[in-house]
């Protein structure tokens, strides 16, 4: 997922009303948009630089949107809306060994009237629902973690790829780790037991498991390697 322009750098000033972040920006202060509604735990310490993109369409409030923050030296990807994209060319290159050669991919499906499932895959008689989750939380080295809040729609989430697999799709959740130096995942029970307890319901019933991480830079995020669970 190449950015659409070139990144502006900035410093961290503060976040707020959860989507709205200021950046000091050549000793100004923008006003940017924050397209994450999680808790963003350990990654708003004043001072961290930051980079920005910039859209041109006229009738957008806030000019410019929250892409990447620098932490302890490894970036991190915190646009949300990036992940279904970044997952969707890795999906067609074939770069998610557990979901590759398909070549029916379809984003935002519908399963029943209250849930979409970010992606729809088939080949032959294999059906396919895929849930992504964007992941930056990292409280100790080199261990991601979800959620970084509690998170309701996630946990809906879970049950509902339980009930498609009884219905007879194959049920994948991936957790896209867009952060660097990363080697292990976890999923955050201290944050969220009731999530926790939902993920063990649904490995159980063979909601099958992706975990990857992310190579970054500022001209592009890409899927990168597999990564284990604790």
């Amino acid at each position: 997922m190449k950015f659409e322009q070139s990144l502006l750098k900035g410093k961290l000033i503060k976040r707020y009303k959860r989507f709205f972040v200021d950046v000091c920006v050549n000793k100004k202060t923008i006003t940017s948009h924050c397209p994450n509604s999680g808790s963003m735990l350990g990654l708003l310490d004043q001072g961290n630089d930051v980079w920005l993109s910039k859209s041109d369409n006229p009738k957008r409030k806030l000019k410019y949107t929250l892409e990447l923050i620098k932490v302890k030296n490894s970036l991190v990807g915190v646009n949300t809306h990036r992940a279904n994209k970044i997952v969707h060319e890795a999906l067609i290159n074939n770069k998610i060994k557990d979901l590759s050669n398909y070549k029916e991919i379809k984003a935002e499906t519908t399963f029943d009237k209250g849930t979409r499932f970010d992606f729809f895959l088939q080949k032959d008689k294999k059906k396919v629902f895929l849930e992504v989750k964007n992941v930056t939380l990292s409280l100790n080295d080199n261990i991601a973690e979800f959620p970084d809040s509690v998170t309701e729609r996630g946990r809906k989430h879970l049950l509902k790829l339980c009930e498609a697999k009884t219905n007879g799709y194959e049920s994948y959740i991936l957790f896209l780790i867009q952060r660097e130096n990363i080697k292990k995942f976890k999923i955050a029970g201290q944050i969220d037991p009731k999530y926790f307890s939902s993920f063990l319901q649904a490995r159980e019933k063979g909601v099958n498991l992706l975990i990857y991480d992310c190579s970054l830079d500022l001209q592009e995020i890409k899927v990168n390697k597999e990564i284990k669970i604790i």
